[in-house]
């Protein structure tokens, strides 16, 4: 698990493809790697295979399911990813709980500042639509960010601090995000689906709770 608070934005030192799969190799400032940690890159979650500590790299390895469902490919030797290691359990929650599994990505429609914030728009595919709700959390390339409003497109602010210190600050309109919705929203509506009627899912919630 992780809270979508980026730790340090790396770089993409080599990338090795492989069909629909690659190995990445990234130089960090996280000096607590081991291997098998899980890190998410760019918000999906992948295992350390290796590490080199003189050169301060790592290297992970991106399955072809993860290949198809996030930006990952689209990655070059220089890119810039949000790094954020696995959650402890005496750690603090300062996002919300993400998982690192990506639901799909979505492309970036319009860009506009609001005082000392930018607001994003960005239009996700429409099977994700049911899981975004205006004050709800959605993590955008492994940044934990509450949904503004949501239409055919949803709308997140994000501050000056958090767009420079992730790779949000290089974002422009057209450019496709990796998307992951709130894990309660998904049980939400897994329960809406089974129960039969309203008074059904408050019973089914109830149950959850004792």
């Amino acid at each position: 698990m992780f809270t979508g608070i980026i730790e340090d934005v790396g770089t993409v030192e080599a990338i090795d493809r492989r069909a629909n799969a690659l190995v990445l190799t990234l130089s960090t400032e996280l000096t607590d790697l081991e291997l098998g940690d899980s890190v998410a890159v760019n918000g999906p979650c992948l295992t350390v295979v290796e590490i080199d500590e003189s050169a301060e790299t790592f290297t992970v390895e991106v399955t072809p399911e993860t290949y198809r469902r996030t930006n990952l490919r689209e990655l070059h030797p220089g890119s810039p990813v949000n790094l954020e290691s696995a959650l402890q359990l005496n750690d603090g929650l300062d996002g919300h709980l993400v998982t690192g599994h990506i639901d799909g990505t979505g492309v970036v429609t319009d860009l506009r500042r609001e005082e000392k914030a930018r607001i994003y728009s960005i239009r996700p595919p429409e099977k994700l639509l049911p899981y975004l709700a205006e004050k709800g959390s959605v993590a955008v390339d492994g940044v934990s960010l509450t949904v503004v409003d949501v239409d055919r497109t949803f709308s997140v602010s994000i501050t000056d601090f958090t767009e420079e210190e992730t790779i949000l600050t290089e974002t422009g309109v057209g450019d496709e995000v990796n998307l992951e919705v709130d894990v309660i929203a998904r049980y939400v509506e897994r329960l809406a689906g089974e129960a039969d009627g309203e008074t059904d899912l408050m019973e089914k919630l109830e149950e959850l709770n004792q």
